[in-house]
């Protein structure tokens, strides 16, 4: 890989060679993947790009990690929709406001940009196996498109993970093992049993070539607009492996020159599992939290990708905030109510913390955002039918119809 320097270690600085099946440093440091961008220069233009007939993640390939002779991966991953939400802006008194459907994605989630580097990765390593710990959606979307490319899967969820994930864990043909535990006990069970029988590491916070996956959605966001970059990038936060991935795909595009400036990050996350959000807010080491939100996919109280994600919000100067789970399932309906985009919790609380801040005047009128939706509705519609309450039932009787539509202050226009 001509454009790829190395690997380097984010705690020690160690550098280590881009081989497939790297994980982390000798000091336990995540590393980050370095380009030449000299040289990516040289290969990649705004020009070249737009001629591109390739609309998957994979169009960017001068800024991924991977070989020239590796094949895109089965599954159609990425260039999802990009939505201007004019209605949604003027409700919350924005300037202009976007909204990044990442749930279109083949498996119904952002973490399918990790996974289909992960399988990319995998098969230049010569693996048969791959392997991760997931709260839900990391496990369906490596699943699937490990399925797609004739890999086995096993996957380890915590048992509370959401039955739509589950049962797309199993339609895909995985080995699930569901611990009965959080999520950081789920986590080491996977790492022992990775390490014991040698299987590929999908974990994103180990593989570092993963958070490379998930920065596609950033490069896509800003082709989409054109290259003119918004004030904030909006985005929930678990693990701390999506919002690094942002921050690193951002950075790249200007180190290339494609934009010219970058914009601040606004990390949201729930109020029962909030750990990196406190760091920043006291201005202190992360510390665990207990995981007590609905919003799975980032109830995470031990993240492992702290490092690159602290850093990504310190360095964009960025936003954090808290929200509980009502303003999240409260964001799922506004969402759906003024977008038609139905998002999972954990999918919809960088829009519920957009939300808060502008009911806080952090946000206002001058202001341009991207919220980035991280998963579809469809994996948790338990919460959603929670969130916005079960249909009128009644039998086919006109009568019954107009007694319901009274008694609920219904106008019909």
């Amino acid at each position: 890989m001509k454009h790829v320097k190395y690997g380097k270690c984010t705690r020690c600085g160690k550098t280590h060679a881009a081989v497939p099946d790297l994980t982390i440093c000798d000091c336990g440091g995540i590393l980050d993947i370095e380009y030449d961008y000299d040289y990516i220069k040289t290969q990649l233009t705004k020009e070249k790009l737009a001629d591109r007939r390739d609309m998957t993640m994979w169009r960017y390939r001068e800024l991924l990690p991977i070989e020239v002779t590796t094949e895109n991966t089965p599954l159609r991953v990425g260039n999802s929709p990009l939505y201007e939400e004019p209605r949604l802006a003027e409700e919350l008194g924005l300037g202009r406001l976007w909204v990044k459907d990442d749930g279109q994605n083949p498996t119904s989630s952002l973490k399918d940009r990790a996974s289909a580097m992960a399988v990319a990765k995998a098969k230049e390593a010569g693996a048969k196996v791959i392997a991760c710990s997931s709260t839900g959606n990391a496990a369906s979307s490596l699943a699937g498109n490990a399925a797609a490319a004739g890999l086995k899967t096993y996957i380890f969820v915590p048992s509370r993970a959401p039955k739509g994930k589950v049962a797309q864990l199993m339609t895909f043909g995985a080995t699930v093992i569901s611990v009965e535990g959080s999520y950081e006990e789920t986590f080491e069970l996977s790492k022992q049993a990775i390490d014991k029988w040698g299987w590929y590491n999908r974990n994103a916070a180990i593989n570092p070539y993963l958070s490379e996956g998930k920065k596609t959605v950033s490069l896509e966001i800003m082709e989409q607009l054109g290259w003119q970059v918004p004030d904030y990038v909006a985005l929930s936060v678990g693990d701390g492996c999506t919002i690094a991935g942002v921050w690193k795909g951002l950075k790249d595009l200007y180190a290339i020159g494609f934009i010219d400036r970058l914009p601040r990050l606004i990390s949201a996350q729930a109020e029962g599992c909030c750990p990196l959000n406190r760091a920043i807010t006291d201005n202190k080491p992360w510390e665990p939290m207990e995981e007590n939100t609905l919003a799975d996919s980032i109830a995470v109280g031990v993240p492992r990708n702290a490092d690159k994600a602290l850093a990504a919000i310190r360095e964009s100067n960025g936003i954090v905030v808290n929200v509980s789970d009502e303003e999240i399932m409260a964001a799922q309906k506004l969402l759906g109510r003024t977008c038609g985009v139905f998002g999972e919790p954990a999918g919809v609380t960088g829009a519920a913390g957009v939300k808060k801040l502008c009911d806080q005047g952090v946000l206002g009128k001058n202001d341009t955002v991207v919220s980035i939706v991280t998963g579809n509705g469809l994996k948790d519609v338990a919460n959603a039918i929670k969130a916005c309450g079960e249909p009128i039932t009644i039998p086919s009787d006109m009568e019954r119809l107009l007694k319901e539509f009274d008694q609920r202050g219904i106008v019909v226009e």
